[in-house]
């Protein structure tokens, strides 16, 4: 028996991790016969089964105003608490509506109970649960004490009581074993531990002619050896690293190419790359403007390429990151097939690192041994080919929807004591 499950955040749509992974879980669940109905301020789902709430958008400019008033200092004035209160009851009052309208038997939050992008969402969701008992699965990405930007506040009384909330009725569920931890030691939740994955069962198709048009349309031959860093622009990406690897291959044919754009973090870093792009002699190029989320043609006919058709197209991918919540782009690396070059982020070195998978590391620095270890992926078909597939089975086993599926039987039997999953 389906059950009608409400997923619940600030955003559904575009390509970030929760809208991604939200996504995926109902796919999985859809395969059980559970529908799945969205709730957000910002969406790309269908109309017909979502509910579009402006105010619980943490871009709204309620939301930004708060925000600006509880963040960088100790104390608030009344004003905003007051206005905090005012949101989130008009948003409890929406939730309400929601799951009226679509007759919702589970909730499922994504991110909106651990991260306080939006405050009295968080608030709205907490009472709401505490009001109505509705058995709610909490999935959780990003905890505020993860963040520095979140470490000074005048919240801290909101952040105790709803970030996440403790109740019988919420099944928390954590993306990796650091997170788990620390959620276990301040909070004395437990918490089931799903990673992010992609679909290993189902491998990727061979590159067509749309996607063997992606080298030309910006400007590369067939010669060059395309190193790709599929993120956006922002200095916890460690995009100097890559500058700094393809320098030091000191070979003309390597291109360094970034996929996504700058975002919302300023343009200083930006033009910090490629300034050192320039004293290092590296060809970057950021392709944001020709790489969507669905093939399509501009006006003048010059044609946008998926993510999945740049990666088919690319030699290496470079994922130097400083800091990341799980990894994403490391499982579409393994998934595509492609050597990688990552950072020992901790997330990597806890939960991926140890199963086996093979990589290029580096510990903070680029060193002469990793540099050597990228020249013989590139130039050794054998041993890059080995490694590929290796990680590619690896992740079958540990990052597939198999092992969604499996996890997901066992939340939802959990959240309703139900055992006909």
């Amino acid at each position: 028996m389906g059950r009608r499950i409400g997923f619940v955040s600030t955003r559904f749509a575009g390509t970030d991790g929760v809208s991604l992974e939200s996504a995926k879980w109902a796919e999985v669940l859809w395969h059980y016969q559970h529908m799945s109905f969205w709730y957000a301020g910002r969406l790309d789902r269908d109309a017909s089964i979502s509910m579009h709430v402006p105010e619980a958008c943490f871009a709204h400019p309620d939301n930004v105003w708060i925000n600006e008033r509880v963040f960088g200092r100790f104390t608030r004035q009344a004003d905003v608490t007051r206005r905090i209160y005012e949101l989130s009851e008009y948003l409890k009052q929406t939730l309400y509506d929601f799951v009226k309208q679509f007759d919702i038997e589970i909730l499922l939050v994504e991110n909106a109970l651990c991260i306080p992008m939006h405050i009295p969402l968080g608030v709205a969701l907490t009472h709401f649960i505490a009001e109505t008992g509705i058995p709610t699965i909490a999935h959780h990405h990003d905890f505020y004490w993860e963040r520095t930007r979140f470490s000074v506040n005048a919240i801290g009384d909101i952040l105790d009581m709803a970030f996440p909330p403790t109740s019988v009725a919420i099944q928390h569920v954590t993306i990796n074993t650091l997170a788990q931890e620390q959620l276990a030691m301040r909070k004395g939740d437990s918490s089931l531990l799903i990673p992010n994955v992609l679909n290993f069962e189902q491998p990727p198709s061979e590159p067509d002619e749309y996607a063997a048009g992606f080298r030309q349309d910006i400007g590369l031959s067939d010669e060059d050896i395309l190193f790709l860093q599929p993120t956006r622009v922002v200095p916890r990406k460690g995009i100097e690293h890559s500058i700094s690897l393809v320098a030091r291959l000191n070979d003309p044919r390597c291109k360094l190419i970034i996929s996504h754009e700058s975002g919302d973090e300023g343009d200083d870093y930006i033009q910090d790359l490629r300034e050192m792009a320039d004293q290092e002699g590296v060809d970057l190029r950021l392709v944001h403007t020709s790489v969507g989320e669905k093939r399509s043609e501009d006006a003048d006919g010059k044609r946008r390429y998926t993510l999945a058709d740049a990666y088919s197209q690319s030699d290496f991918i470079t994922y130097p990151s400083i800091y990341e919540g799980f990894g994403n782009a490391l499982l579409e690396a393994f998934y595509y097939r492609k050597p990688v070059l990552v950072n020992r982020y901790s997330i990597f070195i806890s939960d991926i690192e140890p199963k086996g998978f093979r990589t290029i590391a580096i510990d903070g620095y680029l060193t002469r041994e990793a540099v050597q270890q990228v020249r013989q992926v590139i130039n050794d078909s054998e041993y890059r080919e080995q490694m590929v597939e290796q990680n590619y089975e690896l992740s079958k086993a540990f990052f597939s929807y198999t092992v969604l599926r499996r996890r997901l039987r066992v939340l939802i039997t959990n959240i309703t004591g139900m055992e006909d999953l």
